[in-house]
């Protein structure tokens, strides 16, 4: 019968990084719910998994509140076309973004959405900027969502006539206010923000269908009113390709309506899933998300066809222009026109309402998909892994740009719609690669089309605003900067999950403390890996450093593989060459993993080790510039103050020994 060798050292030992704490009651407050690591069993940690329908009430407080003024912009820029260009919006998102947000939705399972999709197309730091300026996009169509969607609201508010007067000229006080709301349901948590969600889409959702109801009678019994819009619809354009080059030109200010898809994928963990393993859920809470996509999709492109026909037929053209009664609220105003006063109000509340939360869909984006990132790039605090603080952070930032542009609706409209067009090109380029890697062609030509569209949707909105590409940039300038100042002053934490030992590594130690109760590691940087070098380098450790005579030694090495990363699980390997004992391991950073390691074995044996280690030759700042960006330097002074920050008692520390 075979006995299992009793090793010092267990399998697996946990992270010896110090645990956070909190102080006091605020702190366990704020740090109580976290976004779950990617992975598999990442079911939203920080939230209770919902329903499909009720996930997607969430996302869509954002995509169905654009009814609320899409018509009217579609009307202003199409004019009698508005119906024929909303028909192409609708075709584009049933033959293009469904498809494609489908398939995003299956390769990201996770909710890392388009990025991650992307983020392994450039390696090492090339890549992570790379997905800093995706970052940036991202927090810019975000960020931008929850303050213009305020500001709107806030000027449905002041012009329905039944508010109060005096609310006029106050849109930036009500902007803020709205913010610091909408930041306060979120403080509560997930399930609250859902809770809200339902009943403002249903409530809108269910207005709407009146008004397109009652708009649809109108048209066809109105004397006129059909033979008008034709009239207009040919006049000037003739037929075939003259009716449609002015809906192309049409089409890149109405965009606006394919909102949405992005952040339904970067809630999938939060979508509820059934099934006993981790596969079956995982395949379950794919298909849900799909149900969700699809859904939305198939709402919003009834809606949209049907609130343009209604809202271009029966509504002045004169009433769209600026000052008119259904700019920006076309809607509204068949609501007051055709149903009367009471109705039209109860309309304005609920777009008011709408409008206030639909900053709640990009909020729950930004929560589900930064912290996914940047944490683990170490470019953010560990503590902005927890909801509560973001939360606090994003709705500052909300403030900050809501007051910086005077809650002006027209001045943001060109970052929102750079930002949401610079993500869709994201998820069409990703896709498209994706396809083409797996063969299908056929697929990967119509996503390239389907690139080539937003592309132009992207470049128009460009040159004709270009203000959104200069926020964007600012955006991208001021995620990258605050992210590498995180990285710098995060570089002596231990940056280790785990780490763990094979049978060999085990062996090795126990064999080693059993000579003579102590364990003396050598750090070595492999050359040739043969009995040449570390017979020579034992020699000239004895030499230069206060290992014992007769000590056993054993040696440790560290293979940086991708200093761009920040942190993962040690593997240790033990490998014996011709009788001399090595630990090998792979990490982004050498001394980060020496440190880790070190204290570690001091963990799980109670042995104090002691480490050896030679003074590197070069100027001290090359070598810290090396460390920060290659993952390597002067090692030994490093690994010692990652130890000091780590362990604040000197007799629990293990010994650092420099020679030479």
């Amino acid at each position: 019968m075979t006995t299992t060798p009793q090793y010092l050292v267990p399998a697996r030992v946990d992270s010896p990084a110090p645990k956070e704490r909190p102080g006091g009651p605020l702190g366990r407050w704020l740090l109580q719910h976290r976004v779950a690591p990617v992975g598999p069993e990442s079911d939203g940690a920080h939230a209770k998994p919902q329903a499909w329908w009720k996930v997607m009430s969430l996302t869509g407080v954002d995509y169905f509140s654009t009814l609320s003024y899409l018509p009217a912009i579609a009307a202003l820029a199409a004019g009698a076309l508005s119906p024929l260009a909303t028909l192409l919006i609708v075709a584009l998102t049933l033959l293009g973004m469904l498809p494609m947000y489908r398939r995003v939705a299956k390769e990201s399972p996770h909710g890392q959405g388009s990025v991650a999709m992307l983020e392994h197309l450039l390696p090492f730091w090339r890549g992570k900027l790379f997905v800093l300026v995706l970052l940036g996009f991202v927090a810019t169509s975000w960020i931008i969502t929850i303050t213009l969607s305020a500001a709107d609201a806030s000027v449905h508010m002041v012009e329905n006539p039944v508010f109060p007067h005096f609310l006029h000229g106050h849109e930036m006080l009500i902007t803020v206010i709205l913010l610091l709301i909408l930041g306060g349901v979120f403080l509560l948590g997930f399930s609250e923000a859902v809770a809200v969600a339902i009943p403002l889409v249903g409530v809108f959702l269910l207005l709407n269908a009146v008004i397109v109801g009652v708009g649809l009678v109108d048209v066809f019994t109105t004397d006129g009113a059909l033979s008008q819009w034709r009239h207009a619809l040919t006049a000037g354009h003739g037929g075939g390709f003259g009716l449609l080059l002015p809906a192309l030109a049409a089409f890149p200010s109405l965009v606006l309506g394919l909102s949405g898809f992005e952040t339904g994928v970067s809630m999938m963990p939060l979508v509820a899933a059934g099934g006993k393993s981790a596969q079956e859920r995982e395949a379950s809470r794919l298909r849900n998300t799909k149900k969700l996509l699809t859904t939305a999709a198939a709402i919003m492109s009834v809606y949209l066809v049907a609130t343009s026909f209604i809202t271009t037929v029966l509504i002045p053209e004169k009433e769209f222009k600026a000052g008119g009664q259904a700019a920006g609220r076309a809607l509204a105003y068949l609501a007051h026109e055709k149903i009367g006063g009471a109705f039209g109000t109860v309309y304005d509340i609920s777009s008011v309402l709408i409008l206030w939360f639909a900053g709640a869909s990009a909020m729950a984006g930004l929560i589900n998909i930064i912290p996914r990132y940047l944490p683990s790039y170490g470019m953010a605090p560990e503590w902005g892994r927890a909801v509560r603080p973001i939360v606090l952070v994003y709705t500052a930032i909300s403030i900050g740009i809501t007051i910086a542009f005077g809650a002006d609706v027209n001045a943001q409209a060109g970052a929102y719609a750079t930002g949401i067009l610079a993500m869709m090109v994201s998820g069409a380029v990703a896709v498209t690669i994706s396809a083409f890697r797996a063969g299908q062609r056929v697929a990967g030509a119509a996503f390239t089309v389907l690139t080539l569209i937003l592309l132009y949707a992207l470049g128009a909105n460009v040159v004709e605003k270009p203000d959104g590409i200069i926020i964007s940039a600012v955006f991208i300038a001021g995620i990258i900067v605050v992210s590498l100042i995180s990285r710098v002053s995060r570089t002596t934490e231990l940056r280790a999950d785990a780490i763990e030992f094979d049978d060999e590594a085990r062996r090795f130690v126990t064999e080693s403390i059993e000579h003579d109760g102590e364990l003396n590691i050598v750090a070595n940087r492999r050359q040739a890996g043969d009995r040449a070098e570390y017979e020579g380098k034992e020699a000239e450790q004895r030499g230069i450093n206060p290992v014992p005579g007769r000590a056993d030694i054993i040696f440790l090495e560290v293979s940086v593989v991708d200093p761009s990363a920040f942190s993962g699980t040690l593997c240790v390997r033990g490998v014996d060459v011709d009788g001399y004992r090595v630990l090998r391991t792979e990490s982004p950073a050498a001394p980060n993993a020496i440190a880790a390691i070190l204290l570690a074995l001091r963990d799980a044996t109670g042995v104090r080790p002691h480490a050896y280690f030679e003074w590197a030759e070069g100027n001290p700042l090359g070598h810290l510039f090396r460390y920060l960006i290659l993952g390597r330097g002067d090692t030994a002074p490093v690994v010692r103050e990652i130890i000091r920050a780590s362990e604040p008692d000197p007799a629990q520390r293990p010994g650092i020994h420099v020679g030479g």
